[in-house]
C-alpha cells in the first residue's frame, strides 16, 4: 500500500457511486490507460489452484458489438457501451492444460517442475472428483473474476452492467468459441453512464447489514 492508496471511506463511495448501468453514452470511451488497468484487473484475478480456467473477449467492434442486443434479450448495453467484456469458462480441464500451469508456475516461480508432484496429484485428484461437472467449477471461477472487475472498475470512476441475459452459444458462434472448449458465461458492459438513465441516481435496495451479515 502506499500513501496515495485508497482509504476505507474512499473504496465504500466507490461502491455506493456504482450501479447496474442501464443506459450507456455511446459517445464516450474509456481511455486506453485506464482500460490496461481493467484487462490488468481481471488477469490478477485470484482463481481455485491457480488454474485460471477462463477467457476475456474484450469487444470493442462497432459492428460487433451492434450484433449483441439481439441475442443480449434485447438489451441496448452491449451496443452502446465503449467496451463488452465476455467471461468464458472451460467446459473440461485437461491433464495438459494442468501440466501448462504447472511449468508456467515452475518457470516464474524457479522452482523444479519435479517438486510441483504432489500439488499437480492434489488438482488432479479434484478435477477427478467433480468429472462431468468442470463447467460448473469453472463459471463459479468466472465470477470471481467479474466481481473484480467491477469493484476494480468502480475505484476507477468506470461504469459497468453485469450480464447474465445473454444467449450464450449464440455469443460462442459470433465471437468465435463455437467448437472450442471455451463457452460464454456472463457479460459485463463497461463505458459511461448516459445523463439521462434515470437508474444512476436511484437509491440502492439493500437488505439491513444485520439480516445478511452474522458476527460468530
Amino acid at each position: 500500500m502506499t500513501d496515495s492508496s485508497l482509504n476505507a471511506d474512499e473504496l465504500v463511495d466507490s461502491l455506493k457511486w456504482r450501479y447496474a448501468v442501464k443506459r450507456f453514452d455511446p459517445a464516450r470511451s474509456i481511455d486506453p490507460e485506464t482500460w490496461a488497468k481493467l484487462e490488468e484487473s481481471l488477469v490478477l484475478t485470484p482463481s481455485s489452484f491457480g488454474l485460471q480456467p477462463w477467457k476475456f473477449l474484450i469487444v470493442q467492434s462497432a459492428e460487433l458489438k451492434a450484433k449483441l442486443p439481439s441475442i443480449s434479450w434485447n438489451q441496448p448495453q452491449p451496443k452502446d457501451c465503449s467496451h463488452m467484456v465476455v467471461l468464458a469458462s472451460l467446459k473440461t480441464v485437461s491433464v495438459e492444460y494442468v501440466d501448462h500451469f504447472l511449468e508456467t508456475t515452475a518457470s516464474i516461480r524457479s522452482v523444479p517442475i519435479e517438486s510441483l508432484a504432489p500439488y499437480r496429484q492434489m488438482i488432479l485428484g479434484f478435477l477427478k472428483n467433480i468429472a462431468g461437472h468442470e463447467l460448473v467449477w469453472s463459471s463459479k471461477q468466472a465470477y470471481i473474476a467479474l466481481g473484480q472487475l467491477m469493484a476494480s472498475a468502480a475505484v476507477l470512476g468506470i461504469d459497468a452492467c453485469p450480464m447474465e441475459g445473454i444467449v450464450a452459444h449464440e455469443y460462442d458462434q459470433l465471437l468465435g468459441l463455437a467448437g472450442t472448449n471455451y463457452t460464454c458465461v456472463v457479460g459485463c458492459a463497461m463505458g459511461y453512464r448516459h445523463a439521462e438513465d434515470k437508474y444512476a441516481t436511484a437509491p440502492k435496495i439493500r437488505f439491513q447489514p444485520d439480516e445478511v451479515i452474522s458476527r460468530l
